[in-house]
């Protein structure tokens, strides 16, 4: 099937930035936010873009991927079914129906938590991490937090957009980071 918007029948790497709009202060004035809803419409685009977050853990025998509301899920169900693993949600306070551990975690004009299923990680899982966005890394540190702490051993974390001026990989240095997309300046 030919994209309408690009001249190739699949997309390659980088066409995949060509399916990510900005939108200029969005949630709030002075943000310019990644929408990837162009990207999830064009289904070659978004099999490219599972196929390349999911890449760098094929024969490591992964046994859950895990993502955050909401994005991460996304990504994150598609690249636990394309790796042949369980899926594990982490959630907002409130969304899980059984005992949940929860870890809060700073955002850029506030404080946020989330929470995971006690029972979704057994000690010695190898898990994979996926969001759609690294921002300042806040969100994924405190994923990756609670699945340490349930006894997962963090394989990577895979992001399809990187904003590198934020700097998230800080936060993360301990975890192999594999990233598609790369912003290096607002």
């Amino acid at each position: 099937m030919m994209s309408d918007s690009l001249d190739l029948p699949f997309p390659s790497y980088k066409d995949l930035e060509k399916r990510i709009r900005d939108v200029k202060d969005f949630p709030k004035p002075g943000i310019v936010f990644k929408d990837i809803t162009p990207l999830l419409l064009d289904p070659a685009s978004l099999a490219l873009a599972v196929e390349y977050l999911a890449q760098p853990y094929r024969g490591k025998k992964v046994d859950v991927v895990a993502g955050a509301e909401s994005r991460g899920f996304i990504f994150g169900t598609a690249v636990a079914q394309s790796l042949s693993a369980g899926f594990v949600p982490i959630r907002k306070p409130g969304k899980l129906p059984a005992e949940t551990r929860s870890a809060s975690y700073q955002l850029e004009y506030g404080t946020d938590s989330l929470e995971i299923h006690v029972d979704a990680i057994r000690k010695g899982d190898k898990v994979v991490m996926v969001d759609d966005l690294l921002a300042t890394g806040g969100t994924m540190e405190a994923c990756c937090r609670m699945v340490a702490e349930l006894g997962g051993d963090i394989v990577g974390v895979s992001f399809l957009i990187e904003l590198s001026f934020l700097n998230g990989r800080k936060k993360l240095s301990k975890y192999p980071i594999h990233s598609i997309l790369t912003v290096e300046s607002e």
